[in-house]
């Protein structure tokens, strides 16, 4: 079990990356935006008193000079932790000075996150208290729509199904609308995407489509401390993401992964708001201080809500 303290450390970590994050917002460089929320969060880290290890990061070593996929980080021999990190999910969102840009982090004990590789992977979450495999993501849309309809003893017109905005869920959205089920579509930010359907202040019932594998791992995270359900499988399109998955000791491509594969133990998520968004508000600043809002959550100690803090400049 992860040491309840982590938590207001880790959501320190999460608000710093995003203030360095909010400070470009609206400036049109996702790629500045980015790094200084990697900036932010590897220094955070590097403070704890951890043995941590970046297990979803920024990339591979060499392609990736800071929170690289295997990078050590903190100050101490103990504990031994897995970090997965997004300093900034919604790079374009930031640049644009859009809402829902957040700065996402969680830890598990050693070897409890898996090492997903930066590719693709379909995924598909609903919320808690609802039956074991309610939805499937082999199944039909119109099918896992129907299903989830009749669990939570609703009309299919009043399901919401929320996607990324890309051509490639075309087919999800016409199995949507010939149901004439609700669609919310994002830009970005799948992450939150995810969170959404677990929430009972959100609309979203149900979270389907292909985005990355590590924003994955990070929402299957939350996820889990939420109660609710989540399926993927890893997208290997040629021979390089292949080499990345076996150096991850990852050979079955058409593994189906369950939430307790992908996050097997005790977790702490954090997601702070970098701009104002329907999961957190954003970073705001006056004179020599920054106050943030904070998504933070601990699985075994069934924490979660959203923290607001204040730090000086």
């Amino acid at each position: 079990m992860l040491d309840p303290k982590l938590l207001d450390q880790i959501i320190d970590v999460a608000a710093k990356a995003a203030y360095k994050s909010s400070l470009l917002k609206g400036k049109g460089d996702k790629n500045a935006a980015d790094q200084a929320a990697v900036d932010a969060m590897r220094n955070e880290l590097n403070s704890m008193s951890i043995q941590g290890k970046v297990v979803i990061g920024e990339g591979e070593m060499d392609e990736a000079p800071m929170l690289y996929i295997g990078e050590i980080l903190g100050k101490s021999k103990e504990p031994k932790i897995d970090i997965a990190v997004d300093p900034l999910d919604g790079t374009k969102l930031a640049a644009n000075n859009q809402p829902n840009a957040i700065s996402v982090i969680s830890i598990s004990e050693k070897g409890q996150l898996l090492q997903a590789p930066d590719t693709y992977m379909d995924k598909i979450s609903v919320g808690p208290n609802l039956p074991d495999g309610v939805v499937d993501i082999d199944e039909d849309i119109k099918k896992n729509i129907e299903n989830i309809a009749k669990a939570k003893n609703k009309n299919v017109k009043d399901v919401c199904i929320c996607m990324l905005d890309r051509d490639r869920h075309q087919h999800f959205m016409d199995g949507a609308k010939s149901l004439g089920s609700k669609l919310k579509l994002i830009s970005d930010g799948d992450v939150a995407g995810s969170i959404f359907s677990a929430l009972d202040s959100s609309e979203v019932d149900m979270y389907v489509g292909i985005g990355g594998a590590p924003e994955g791992v990070l929402a299957a995270s939350a996820i889990k401390c939420l109660g609710g359900q989540f399926q993927s499988r890893l997208i290997i399109e040629d021979d390089d993401e292949i080499a990345r998955a076996n150096k991850l000791g990852i050979t079955d491509f058409n593994k189906k992964y369950n939430l307790n594969d992908m996050v097997k133990g005790d977790v702490i998520f954090c997601s702070t708001g970098v701009t104002d968004g329907e999961l957190v508000s954003g970073i705001q600043v006056e004179e020599n201080k920054f106050h943030s809002e904070t998504f933070a959550l601990h699985y075994s100690q069934k924490f979660f809500q959203k923290v607001k803090k204040t730090y000086d400049i």
